[in-house]
C-alpha cells in the first residue's frame, strides 16, 4: 500500500510539473513577435513589388500601344460573343488531318439563339 501511495504521488507530481514550469507568455513578447512578422511580410512585398515595376511598366506601355487596335477589334468580338453565346455549349475543338478546325456545338445544349443581323445587311441601299 505504501508504494502504491509513492508511486500514484509521483505520478501527480510529474503531471502536475510542466504546469508549475510554464509560465504564459507575456504579452510584450507575442505582440513583439507579431509586429516582427508584420514587418517581414512589408519587406518581403515591397521587394516583391520592386522587381516587378519595371515588367509592369513595359506591360502598361505596350497596352496603351495597342488600344487603338483593341478598339478596332471590340465591335467584332462584341458580334462573335453573340454568335456563340456560351463556350459550355461547346464540345472541345479538335483538329482535322486536312488543317481545319471544328468546334461542335454539344448535343445537349441548348438551341443557339437567333443570328443578330449583319451590319453590312442593314446598311441604307443608295439609287444611283
Amino acid at each position: 500500500m505504501k508504494r502504491l501511495a509513492v508511486v500514484l504521488s509521483c505520478c501527480a507530481s510529474l503531471c502536475a510539473a510542466p504546469l508549475w514550469a510554464q509560465d504564459p507568455p507575456a504579452t510584450d513578447e507575442v505582440e513583439e513577435g507579431f509586429s516582427l512578422m508584420e514587418e517581414g511580410a512589408k519587406l518581403l512585398l515591397k521587394g516583391l513589388m520592386a522587381e516587378m515595376e519595371p515588367t509592369l511598366d513595359e506591360m502598361g506601355k505596350a497596352l496603351s500601344d495597342l488600344e487603338p487596335a483593341l478598339k478596332d477589334l471590340q465591335p467584332r468580338m462584341l458580334e462573335l460573343l453573340a454568335l456563340v453565346d456560351d463556350l459550355t455549349n461547346y464540345q472541345a475543338p479538335e483538329r482535322l488531318e486536312n488543317g481545319d478546325i471544328l468546334i461542335r456545338r454539344k448535343p445537349d445544349a441548348p438551341a443557339p439563339p437567333p443570328l443578330p443581323p449583319r451590319p453590312e445587311d442593314t446598311a441604307p441601299q443608295v439609287d444611283l
